[in-house]
Protein backbone atom coordinates (compact mmCIF):
# COMPACT_ATOMS: atom_id res chain seq x y z
CA UNK A 1 0.00 0.00 0.00
CA UNK A 2 1.25 3.15 -0.72
CA UNK A 3 0.48 6.62 0.84
CA UNK A 4 -1.09 7.94 -2.32
CA UNK A 5 -3.77 5.65 -1.40
CA UNK A 6 -3.94 5.97 2.72
CA UNK A 7 -3.66 9.63 1.84
CA UNK A 8 -7.00 9.30 -0.83
CA UNK A 9 -8.49 6.86 1.57
CA UNK A 10 -8.47 9.85 4.46
CA UNK A 11 -11.64 11.35 2.11
CA UNK A 12 -14.44 11.15 3.33
CA UNK A 13 -16.19 10.78 0.04
CA UNK A 14 -13.54 8.14 -1.31
CA UNK A 15 -13.92 6.36 1.96
CA UNK A 16 -17.83 6.46 2.07
CA UNK A 17 -17.76 5.42 -1.82
CA UNK A 18 -15.16 2.24 -1.03
CA UNK A 19 -17.31 1.40 2.23
CA UNK A 20 -20.18 1.02 -0.38
CA UNK A 21 -18.55 -0.74 -2.90
CA UNK A 22 -17.32 -3.11 -0.47
CA UNK A 23 -20.43 -3.50 0.98
CA UNK A 24 -22.27 -4.40 -2.32
CA UNK A 25 -19.70 -6.94 -3.13
CA UNK A 26 -20.53 -8.57 0.42
CA UNK A 27 -24.05 -8.62 -1.10
CA UNK A 28 -23.29 -10.51 -4.32
CA UNK A 29 -20.99 -13.08 -2.85
CA UNK A 30 -23.35 -13.91 -0.21
CA UNK A 31 -26.12 -14.44 -2.98
CA UNK A 32 -23.75 -16.15 -6.10
CA UNK A 33 -20.78 -17.77 -4.20
CA UNK A 34 -22.34 -18.82 -0.59
CA UNK A 35 -20.96 -22.54 -1.20
CA UNK A 36 -17.79 -21.07 -1.07
CA UNK A 37 -15.22 -20.33 1.92
CA UNK A 38 -15.89 -16.80 2.76
CA UNK A 39 -13.47 -14.73 5.18
CA UNK A 40 -13.52 -10.86 6.20
CA UNK A 41 -12.04 -8.80 2.90
CA UNK A 42 -8.15 -8.14 3.97
CA UNK A 43 -7.43 -5.59 1.67
CA UNK A 44 -5.54 -2.20 1.11
CA UNK A 45 -8.78 -0.24 2.32
CA UNK A 46 -9.99 -2.59 5.31
CA UNK A 47 -6.47 -2.75 6.60
CA UNK A 48 -6.85 1.10 6.89
CA UNK A 49 -10.04 0.58 8.47
CA UNK A 50 -12.85 2.16 6.11
CA UNK A 51 -14.78 -0.88 6.68
CA UNK A 52 -14.91 -0.18 10.54
CA UNK A 53 -14.91 -2.95 12.68
CA UNK A 54 -16.96 -4.98 9.74
CA UNK A 55 -15.14 -5.49 6.88
CA UNK A 56 -17.53 -7.61 4.26
CA UNK A 57 -17.18 -11.30 3.73
CA UNK A 58 -16.11 -12.38 0.50
CA UNK A 59 -14.55 -15.27 -1.13
CA UNK A 60 -11.00 -15.07 -2.93
CA UNK A 61 -12.80 -13.96 -6.32
CA UNK A 62 -14.16 -11.10 -5.21
CA UNK A 63 -11.68 -10.36 -2.73
CA UNK A 64 -9.72 -9.68 -5.90
CA UNK A 65 -12.41 -7.33 -7.74
CA UNK A 66 -13.12 -5.44 -4.78
CA UNK A 67 -9.38 -4.81 -3.74
CA UNK A 68 -9.07 -3.78 -7.74
CA UNK A 69 -12.33 -1.17 -7.38
CA UNK A 70 -10.73 -0.11 -4.44
CA UNK A 71 -7.48 1.30 -6.08
CA UNK A 72 -9.86 2.34 -8.83
CA UNK A 73 -11.65 4.59 -6.79
CA UNK A 74 -8.66 6.33 -4.85
CA UNK A 75 -7.20 7.16 -7.87
CA UNK A 76 -9.95 8.24 -9.70
CA UNK A 77 -8.89 11.56 -11.57
CA UNK A 78 -12.22 13.02 -11.59
CA UNK A 79 -13.39 15.42 -8.50
CA UNK A 80 -16.30 15.35 -8.10
CA UNK A 81 -16.63 11.60 -9.07
CA UNK A 82 -19.45 11.06 -11.90
CA UNK A 83 -20.48 7.15 -11.95
CA UNK A 84 -18.73 5.59 -14.08
CA UNK A 85 -21.02 4.09 -16.39
CA UNK A 86 -21.54 8.14 -17.14
CA UNK A 87 -18.01 8.92 -17.05
CA UNK A 88 -15.99 10.05 -20.45
CA UNK A 89 -12.55 8.15 -19.07
CA UNK A 90 -12.81 4.58 -18.72
CA UNK A 91 -10.03 3.67 -16.02
CA UNK A 92 -11.98 0.07 -15.55
CA UNK A 93 -10.16 -3.13 -17.55
CA UNK A 94 -13.09 -4.81 -19.42
CA UNK A 95 -13.30 -7.92 -17.12
CA UNK A 96 -13.68 -5.87 -14.65
CA UNK A 97 -16.15 -3.48 -15.44
CA UNK A 98 -18.32 -6.06 -16.67
CA UNK A 99 -17.92 -7.72 -13.33
CA UNK A 100 -18.64 -4.23 -11.40
CA UNK A 101 -21.82 -3.70 -13.88
CA UNK A 102 -23.29 -7.02 -12.85
CA UNK A 103 -22.44 -6.63 -9.25
CA UNK A 104 -24.30 -3.47 -9.01
CA UNK A 105 -27.24 -4.99 -10.91
CA UNK A 106 -27.57 -7.90 -8.43
CA UNK A 107 -26.75 -5.59 -4.99
CA UNK A 108 -28.60 -2.40 -5.66
CA UNK A 109 -31.90 -2.74 -5.13
CA UNK A 110 -30.84 -5.44 -2.72
CA UNK A 111 -28.32 -2.73 -0.99
CA UNK A 112 -31.70 -0.80 0.33
CA UNK A 113 -32.32 -3.79 3.03
CA UNK A 114 -29.22 -3.33 4.36
CA UNK A 115 -29.00 0.41 4.51
CA UNK A 116 -28.79 1.53 1.64
CA UNK A 117 -31.91 2.94 1.27
CA UNK A 118 -31.27 7.15 0.85
CA UNK A 119 -27.78 6.41 -0.91
CA UNK A 120 -30.49 4.41 -3.23
CA UNK A 121 -32.47 6.95 -3.83
CA UNK A 122 -29.95 9.66 -4.17
CA UNK A 123 -28.18 7.52 -6.80
CA UNK A 124 -31.73 7.18 -8.85
CA UNK A 125 -31.75 11.10 -8.86
CA UNK A 126 -28.23 11.89 -9.57
CA UNK A 127 -28.43 8.77 -12.71
CA UNK A 128 -31.58 10.86 -13.67
CA UNK A 129 -29.45 14.27 -14.13
CA UNK A 130 -27.00 12.62 -15.99
CA UNK A 131 -29.28 10.60 -18.63
CA UNK A 132 -31.09 14.56 -19.30
CA UNK A 133 -27.41 16.28 -19.21
CA UNK A 134 -25.95 13.47 -21.45
CA UNK A 135 -28.88 13.57 -23.80
CA UNK A 136 -28.88 17.97 -23.70
CA UNK A 137 -24.82 17.82 -24.78
CA UNK A 138 -25.70 15.40 -27.63
CA UNK A 139 -28.43 17.52 -28.85
CA UNK A 140 -26.40 20.41 -28.69
CA UNK A 141 -23.80 18.68 -30.43
CA UNK A 142 -26.28 17.52 -33.31
CA UNK A 143 -27.35 21.44 -33.51
CA UNK A 144 -24.04 22.42 -34.09
CA UNK A 145 -23.68 19.43 -36.87
CA UNK A 146 -26.64 20.65 -38.56
CA UNK A 147 -25.66 24.04 -38.51
CA UNK A 148 -22.49 23.83 -40.10
CA UNK A 149 -23.79 21.96 -42.87
CA UNK A 150 -26.41 24.68 -43.78
CA UNK A 151 -23.41 27.28 -43.53
CA UNK A 152 -21.54 25.05 -45.98
CA UNK A 153 -24.60 25.20 -48.31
Amino acid sequence: MTGTFAHRMADARVRHDTALVGDFTGIYCKGHHADRRRRPAATDAASLGVYGAHPPVVCEECEAHLAYAEKRRAYCAKDPKPFCAHCDTHCYAAPESEWQCVMMRYSGPRSWAHGYLIDGLKHMRDTRRARTEHARRQAAGMQGVAGSESADA
